[in-house]
């Protein structure tokens, strides 16, 4: 079971994630920790898979419970509002931490 006060963290302090889904090591940059049916998720931006940067950086979906072997890095992310929108209408009323938005940022 994967500790929620890792995934704030993480959130908060914009430290990326290590972790294992789908047999895959993946690197995340979460940017948001909503739920859906019940089920926890993070919307992530997957900086790393396999130990070699993915084609593109884009914003995945990733089930907390399918993530396994979870670990908090010291490194950190910039929070890439381009391709993460905290208006999404998907995050609406199920939103459970998210990092700063974007007109806070700026």
């Amino acid at each position: 079971m994967i500790d929620p006060a890792m995934i704030f963290e993480a959130i908060a302090l914009q430290k990326c994630l290590m972790a294992t889904y789908n047999k895959m090591v993946v690197k995340l940059a979460p940017h948001i920790l909503y739920t859906r049916h019940d089920e926890m998720f993070i919307d992530a931006v997957t900086t790393e898979r396999d130990g070699r940067p993915p084609r593109e950086l884009k914003l995945g979906t990733f089930k907390l419970a399918g993530l396994s072997e979870v670990s908090l890095l010291e490194e950190k992310f910039e929070a890439m509002h381009g391709l993460y929108d905290e208006t999404d209408s998907k995050y609406k009323g199920v939103s459970l931490f998210a990092v700063e938005p974007q007109s806070a940022a700026a």
